[in-house]
């Protein structure tokens, strides 16, 4: 079957980022003394993940977007100010990049004391805290920091080893940092007379996802949670990781969507408006209906997947991250009612 890919650059993006996952799952399965699971993916050819602040541009009132660009692990980071204070969201990978949103974070601050906030502890998002954190406040919801204790090591380590020598130069000497401010679910953080929401979503694509929120020009930020034009990137590598939720995910798209933000901005790919967030909940919630669907009928999981992949292809057939239809149904599959499931 063929796949329309109208952008290489994310295609292969997302096409790293499951072979990234599958890796990392391999190193946890592994420590455990069970079988690995077998990737091979190819890295020849994975472009400089480098962050350009020169693309930065202002999406609301005292509020930057430096964007990905269509780049392979590079995410799309927030400077948000107030009178008295400016936050950074994400860091980019490694310390490079880190410096350079550093340094762009400080002239645009003008004196204003810096924050730092990561959306999930995927190295593209977080792995550039250590420099950041020099001379910003770090914040981040307790799932998270767990998340980074418990898998942040395999990521880095996996991620210098297997991605090609720009990627391991990326992350060369990068260090992994805990927050100096951490909170259970709920954070307000008052810049000066604009207040920033971080809201820790609990399990959904990881157990430490957050949104970060700016009621006053009804913004949200939301990390791998969204992505555009693109399916769902489920994580699922049993038994090594299965720490997300198609069930889980689709409540926190629910309540996203309820709370009807003007500019949604994804993990990766253009800055758009809660189309972002109702078409992430509607692929969610088509898939989990699906998927149920046929497992009342008594089918196997084996059966259910490719009737229900091809069913997700033509509706969504512009759409790319096709890899990570079949995990997000295995994953749904689990969390059907137990008297529907086989």
């Amino acid at each position: 079957m063929s796949t329309h890919l109208p952008n290489p650059d994310v295609t292969r993006r997302t096409f790293m980022a499951g072979a990234a996952s599958a890796i990392v799952a391999t190193a946890l399965v592994g420590c455990g003394g069970e079988v690995p699971v077998e990737v091979t993916p190819s890295t020849s050819d994975i472009p400089d993940p480098v962050i350009d602040v020169s693309g930065a541009s202002e999406v609301a009132r005292d509020i930057m977007i430096i964007p990905d660009r269509g780049k392979t692990f590079v995410p799309n980071i927030g400077i948000i100010g107030g009178r008295d204070s400016v936050l950074i969201v994400d860091t980019g990978m490694g310390q490079e990049n880190a410096e350079k949103v550093l340094d762009y974070a400080v002239k645009y601050a003008r004196g204003r004391k810096l924050y730092l906030t990561t959306t999930h502890f995927h190295p593209e998002h977080a792995y550039g805290a250590d420099i950041i954190t020099k001379d910003a406040t770090y914040l981040a919801n307790k799932a998270q920091i767990e998340d980074l204790h418990r898998k942040g090591q395999p990521y880095l380590t996996m991620f210098r080893h297997d991605f090609g020598a720009a990627v391991a130069k990326r992350l060369d000497k990068v260090q992994l940092v805990d927050p100096t401010i951490t909170y259970d679910r709920d954070y307000d953080l008052d810049l000066g007379g604009r207040v920033v929401q971080l809201r820790a979503t609990g399990q959904a694509h990881t157990m430490g996802d957050q949104l970060v929120i700016v009621p006053d020009v009804k913004m949200v930020f939301t990390g791998d949670l969204v992505e555009t034009h693109q399916f769902a990137i489920f994580p699922w590598y049993p038994p090594s990781d299965v720490d997300v939720s198609g069930v889980r995910w689709r409540e926190v798209m629910r309540k996203a969507i309820a709370d009807a933000p003007s500019i949604v901005v994804p993990g990766h790919g253009n800055v758009g408006d809660i189309s972002r967030l109702t078409d992430t909940h509607g692929y969610l919630d088509e898939l989990i209906q699906e998927t149920w669907k046929q497992t009342a009928e008594g089918k196997s999981v084996e059966d259910i997947v490719p009737a229900v992949k091809e069913l997700m292809f033509q509706r969504h057939p512009e759409w790319i991250g096709r890899e990570w239809v079949e995990k997000g149904i295995r994953c749904v599959h689990t969390e059907a009612p137990k008297t529907a499931s086989r």
